[in-house]
């Protein structure tokens, strides 16, 4: 066996003294860079979660704090209430009534004619309708004898707008008539505008005004009940 003199064993001593100040080094190098990974990487995941949880509630509360936008509000029968009762008008020579009743069971109906002279030109039956989509206005135009003139349904317009003072109709087939136009003047008059656009012809504009038309008292008996009483 070769015996290893004193300065071997010095180098070699200082040869392994070296070595594990080289591993040494090199673990706290790997320590250094592995402990700054994983809090970085927990504090970036932990960052994201949280920039994206505040990017929500802002959404949120952007959305909660957004105005609403209203319902749409459909029109209703009641709108039309005050037509209830009897009208007459004049158009030129001729004079137009009308007679409506009292809305019920979601419709109200009426009974208009025009008279000129002793001659009745036409009688129309009207009938306003409370449907999901709104208020239908129907009517059919009959002879004295109740012949129709329509040979098929009867005429519909859909109710286009309406207000406090104003209602059009729009007829969606033909323009016989292709708009009526109610409009309310007070709480006694109004005007009925039919804009007539036939296939053949040139288009007509009738506008009546109606008034409503009060109900008359009853005139005293001049009868027994008139006399004054014997004692």
């Amino acid at each position: 066996m070769k015996r290893i003199g004193f300065n071997g064993l010095r180098m070699a001593g200082s040869t392994a003294i070296l070595c594990l100040l080289m591993l040494g080094g090199r673990a706290r190098a790997q320590q250094a860079t592995g402990s700054g990974t994983e809090p970085d990487a927990k504090t970036g995941s932990a960052s994201v979660s949280t920039s994206g949880g505040r990017a929500g509630d802002a959404a949120a509360t952007a959305a909660s704090s957004a105005p609403q936008s209203a319902p749409v509000q459909v029109p209703t029968l009641a709108q039309f209430n005050w037509l209830e009762g009897q009208w007459r008008g004049e158009w030129g020579s001729r004079v137009a009534e009308q007679t409506w009743l009292e809305p019920k069971a979601g419709e109200i109906a009426a009974l208009f004619r025009i008279i000129e002279g002793e001659k009745t030109l036409v009688l129309e039956i009207f009938s306003l309708v409370d449907k999901p989509e709104g208020v239908q206005f129907y009517l059919r135009h009959l002879t004295p004898e109740l012949q129709p003139w329509e040979k098929s349904d009867a005429t519909m317009l859909k109710l286009e707008s309406v207000d406090a003072t104003k209602a059009t109709f729009v007829n969606p087939v033909n323009g016989e008539p292709k708009r009526t136009i109610f409009t309310r003047l007070d709480a006694d008059t109004y005007t009925a505008r039919s804009e007539i656009e036939p296939a053949n012809g040139e288009p007509q504009v009738i506008e009546i005004t109606f008034h409503r038309q009060r109900p008359q008292a009853a005139a005293a008996s001049a009868g027994n009940g008139g006399r004054p009483k014997k004692p």
